[in-house]
């Protein structure tokens, strides 16, 4: 199959491309690198070092007989996409590259603005390069779990049947974000939505979980790492307390700490985002997979990362609550659906515990860059 990711530079990004030229797939990537400039403006650095991009094509030319086809350029310029579909025809696109950050967005006016733009352009530039050149073309478009916000009751995966005086109806579960980058990301949802049902298109729509860790089975030296963030504005709880901890710094639930969510390691990510691929939907459906394996909350997390580092370091790390920078509630109920994927034939590998030993292994390997970084972890950016 032909797979053009779109963010290929990222997090996941680089980690799903190693994973499908090992299965035989014919990879194409674009990125703009805006992650990478846009950590550097609010002073931080992947906590791990990572390679250039065209250090990494060299790399996997002299490991695999194919490599990644690099095409540098920003999605949300349509004729750059517009381009890409063109020149590639690919079977299937998964998008990843958008601006990925709550707190990025929540700064000021201008990172708004910016969020929304890249965010909700670059997927409708997609959705208008699909339907002129590729209407057969697979769309994977990952979303966030986030999405949904934490109502009062179990949430489905994406769609749920309603009955309101006397009649029913199957309807889009209601989305309650809590950023605007949370709901830049509704907004592509109901985009594509109406683009497949308007055009027809073929989409896969992942409202992911929190996704933790440093490796998949597929990164075999340094020279494959993918980047992991430790500061307030990139980084998730689980990589701040994790960098705290290796650091000798608190470990810093915001608020109460009850504020729960969905998530998976970054091995069960790739492996989602690859059945997701390999088993696409049907001609013209559009289909909703909630893509997680546990949830925790904040609490739990802090809680297990003083455990292993304990167990496993010998550390002794202190929790201590902070205000909390953001607008949401920090007790609540929350039970989501995840079935689809399952019944696709994922099974779950991730073990939190046996996965922070990883994770932690790693700071501490480049405990040096934690004591730099210090500086960023803690909360600046404020919803209120």
């Amino acid at each position: 199959m032909r797979v053009l990711i779109l963010g290929v530079d990222g997090y996941i990004g680089w980690p799903l491309a190693l994973r499908l030229i090992q299965r035989g797939h014919e990879v194409y990537g674009a990125d703009s690198f805006f992650t990478r400039r846009r950590v550097r403006e609010v002073g931080s650095d992947s906590l791990i070092p990572i390679k250039s991009m065209q250090e990494r094509i060299e790399h996997l030319k002299k490991r695999f007989s194919s490599t990644v086809n690099f095409f540098r350029g920003d999605v949300s310029n349509a004729s750059f996409i517009y381009r890409l579909v063109e020149e590639i025809r690919p079977d299937a696109v998964v998008h990843l590259a958008e601006q990925r950050s709550a707190p990025y967005s929540m700064i000021d006016l201008k990172h708004a603005t910016v969020t929304m733009e890249k965010n909700i352009i670059s997927t409708l530039s997609l959705i208008y390069a699909a339907k002129d050149i590729r209407p057969d073309m697979h769309i994977l478009k990952l979303g966030t779990m986030g999405e949904y916000g934490t109502p009062n009751v179990e949430i489905p995966e994406g769609f749920f049947e309603v009955e309101y005086r006397g009649r029913k109806d199957v309807l889009p579960f209601p989305r309650n974000a809590s950023s605007w980058y949370h709901w830049s990301k509704v907004h592509d949802s109901n985009n594509l939505m109406f683009a497949n049902r308007v055009w027809g298109l073929s989409v896969t729509d992942v409202m992911q979980g929190v996704v933790y860790g440093t490796r998949t089975a597929d990164i075999q030296d340094r020279s494959e790492f993918t980047r992991f963030d430790i500061d307030e504005v990139w980084g998730t709880a689980l990589n701040r307390f994790c960098a705290q901890a290796v650091g000798g710094l608190p470990i810093t639930p915001y608020g109460k700490g009850g504020q729960t969510r969905g998530f998976l390691s970054l091995e069960d990510s790739i492996t989602c985002l690859t059945i997701g691929l390999e088993k696409p939907p049907e001609r013209g459906e559009y289909r909703v997979l909630n893509q997680f394996d546990q949830y925790y909350s904040i609490n739990e997390l802090a809680l297990t990362v003083r455990e292993v580092y304990a167990k496993e370091f010998g550390g002794n790390a202190e929790i201590m609550h902070v205000d909390n920078p953001r607008v949401e509630k920090e007790e609540h109920f929350y039970k989501p659906v995840s079935e689809k994927l399952r019944k696709m034939g994922y099974s779950p590998s991730g073990d939190l515990k046996h996965d922070l030993k990883t994770i932690l292994t790693d700071v501490e390997r480049y405990r040096q860059r934690v004591d730099k970084l210090k500086k960023v972890i803690m909360p600046r950016t404020q919803w209120k």
